[in-house]
């Protein structure tokens, strides 16, 4: 099943889309939006189901699906916290800094509060006051749960996901060192972040979800050049279920929590930092992680952060090539 929400108020309008994209029905008379749906799961699930069904066999009344007339799946959520499962990308950045990596990282995830009351849309841009701040993109995957009671196992917390989307984590590289500094976390640095146009339930990717991965690769096209195709599944230290049960070892999560994956990070295949696309490796998720490799290799960086008019588009095909979440496509520009 794959659900979008269409621009409408704050919360926008729930509907079905076909698997193909192509085509969308109102889910109005089962849920007017997701979040109710996320609510009241159990009950409205089979009906969503349903649906589903009728749209694909063309028994409903239909429209044409554009990703550009969608909201994030949900604009606004009760809770946005986004791990850092690709311990290989947090260790880049450390030894780029000659920093030492704790070994705790390696067996506890890092996790943070981000902001959820206002995502962008996936095709909406990306405002930003000054282009000094070092603005970044971050491509990963999400995952959406229903409710999560305090304690929870990473085994109980699997089947406590609802549905799978992408991310770009929006990031401005210059504003994090002087915030986490302070020792208080990130704030200002950690703007409103964008989710694919198509959240999908597990099933709907097969073979390559194995309940706490996808094991597809997750492209990132920056001004219109290949920049990053890392697989998810590959390198990934903490896994879904674990993110959600370290999110809830103090607190209930409610329906509707988005936990992130952190920047898919892929190390090369000699076990040493990923080269670009252009040298034969599978690239990057985000230009800081070019930009410590550069460091390490060079001394200094040379890809610069993201300037006023640069694009990105993200997005993660099946085997077949078909977009599974619709893209994110997003043009940075000046807020105000």
């Amino acid at each position: 099943m794959k659900l979008a929400s269409l621009k409408h108020g704050r919360d926008g309008r729930l509907v079905i889309v076909s698997r193909d994209l192509t085509r969308a029905t109102d889910a109005f008379i089962v849920a007017p939006t997701l979040q109710q749906a996320l609510d009241d799961w159990d009950r409205v699930e089979p009906r969503l189901q349903d649906l589903t069904e009728q749209l694909e066999h063309g028994s409903v009344p239909s429209f044409r699906f554009h990703e550009h007339d969608c909201s994030s799946p949900l604009p606004r959520a009760y809770q946005w916290a986004d791990g850092s499962a690709y311990v290989n990308h947090v260790e880049l950045v450390r030894r780029a800094r000659s920093a030492e990596m704790p070994p705790s990282f390696w067996t506890d995830p890092l996790i943070y509060q981000g902001c959820s009351d206002a995502f962008l849309g996936p095709r909406d841009p990306i405002p930003v006051a000054d282009e000094g701040f070092g603005i970044d993109f971050e491509a990963e995957v999400a995952v959406v749960t229903s409710d999560v009671p305090m304690g929870v196992s990473p085994e109980e917390a699997a089947s406590l996901i609802r549905l799978v989307l992408l991310v770009n984590d929006v990031s401005l590289r210059n504003l994090i060192p002087a915030e986490l500094a302070k020792g208080f976390g990130f704030f200002q640095s950690k703007p409103s972040s964008a989710l694919s146009p198509v959240a999908v339930t597990p099933d709907e990717l097969g073979s390559v979800w194995d309940g706490r991965r996808v094991h597809l690769p997750l492209n990132s096209t920056y001004n219109g050049q290949p920049f990053g195709c890392p697989n998810a599944g590959i390198d990934m230290t903490f896994d879904f279920p674990t993110l959600i049960a370290h999110a809830a070892r103090t607190r209930p999560l409610g329906a509707g929590t988005i936990i992130g994956s952190g920047t898919v990070s892929n190390r090369d295949r000699d076990g040493g930092p990923g080269r670009p696309i252009k040298d034969g490796g599978v690239g990057y998720s985000c230009i800081a992680e070019i930009r410590t490799v550069e460091t390490i290799r060079d001394g200094k960086p040379s890809t610069p952060f993201m300037k006023f008019g640069d694009c990105i588009r993200i997005e993660m095909k099946d085997a077949s090539g078909h977009s599974i979440f619709g893209a994110i496509e997003q043009e940075v520009v000046r807020a105000g």
